[in-house]
């Protein structure tokens, strides 16, 4: 079967792009140092364990699984931190997106998926975003996603290296099969921090504003289940396959769902209630942030069929009752 690098494959995103490039044929070589990730989310290939900072060692690789191309997901994302680290943003996102390039360029691999961001456009508030959206990132995270965008295009220009960009928002759920999910340390991200709440792991929520200009008061955030995220990865790979070119494709529902939405639905599925606190706002929130996606179901066929409220948390406390990686 032909192989697909995958840097980051051992993280909630790329654990299940792996899954899913199993199913469709592929055989995906995961990539990651194990700083965020996790080795017993390595389920679907072989594993290979470095640094993006780390050529030697990526040559080795590519030299060894002759990858047809590379899916990249490695990068560290956490806003709070690129904000107070922007100088480690830079060194790890782009010095280590670049070292890749270069070698996958080098073993003439010149197909790449890569994940960037919605942050890239910085603030845009009540707006449905798209790709031709301005972008004017707010923090060293997605300033680091845009210089990666930047590079590939100039790899492009230069040595033919072809790439498809997805950028998008908030992932959230699991594998159905709860055989991957998202479990971060520590968690930052809505769904998991909720779920925790309900089990008894903290205290309780934090809801961080009632005063939105929004029918509850709650910000809103668009929400791509990663099953359907990491389907468009496969299609993205599918088109470069097809000899159709770099493209861009935002991911999103194109609607959202407000904080309270989020913790009502939860009571349905879980039958459980959420134990949270009302916080104030944190600077820099937006009251709604939601990215379209025509362009990804025109010209990729691509639907987020199962990102419903309902699905992305029944299938994200499903895997919460087991599920859980061990270093």
């Amino acid at each position: 079967m032909t192989n697909i690098l995958v840097t980051g494959g051992a993280g909630y995103i790329g654990s299940h792009a792996c899954k899913a490039l199993k199913q469709a044929g592929y055989t995906p070589v995961t990539y990651d140092n194990l700083v965020t990730g996790w080795q017993d989310a390595v389920k679907f290939g072989p594993f290979e364990q470095g640094e993006l900072t780390d050529r030697a060692r990526l040559d080795e690789v590519f030299a060894k699984y002759k990858p047809a191309a590379v899916m990249h997901f490695a990068a560290l994302s956490q806003v709070g931190e690129a904000m107070s680290e922007p100088g480690r943003y830079w060194a790890n996102n782009v010095g280590g997106s670049l070292n890749l390039i270069e070698a996958a360029v080098a073993a003439g691999c010149l197909d790449f998926v890569f994940s960037s961001t919605c942050a890239t456009y910085g603030e845009h508030d009540n707006v449905v975003l798209d790709e031709n959206t301005s972008q004017h990132p707010l923090n060293a995270y997605g300033a680091s996603k845009r210089a990666v965008e930047d590079i590939l295009k100039d790899f492009e220009a230069a040595h033919g290296l072809r790439a498809v960009i997805f950028r998008y928002f908030n992932v959230a759920g699991a594998d159905p099969e709860a055989e991957v999910g998202e479990f971060h340390q520590p968690e930052t991200h809505l769904i998991p921090l909720m779920i925790q709440a309900i089990r008894g792991e903290r205290d309780a929520l934090t809801v961080f504003g009632t005063d939105y200009d929004t029918p509850d008061g709650t910000c809103i955030r668009d929400y791509v289940h990663v099953c359907d995220l990491v389907d468009a990865h496969v299609l993205g790979l599918k088109w470069l396959e097809e000899d159709k070119g770099s493209r861009v494709f935002n991911l999103g529902t194109g609607s959202g769902f407000s904080v309270m939405e989020v913790i009502d639905n939860s009571r349905a599925v879980t039958n459980s209630d959420v134990p949270y606190n009302i916080g104030a706002r944190r600077a820099g929130d937006c009251t709604k942030l939601v990215s379209g996606s025509t362009r990804a179901g025109e010209e990729l066929g691509w639907e987020p069929k199962r990102s419903t409220l309902e699905q992305m948390i029944s299938d994200a406390w499903r895997w919460h009752q087991s599920g859980h990686y061990e270093r």
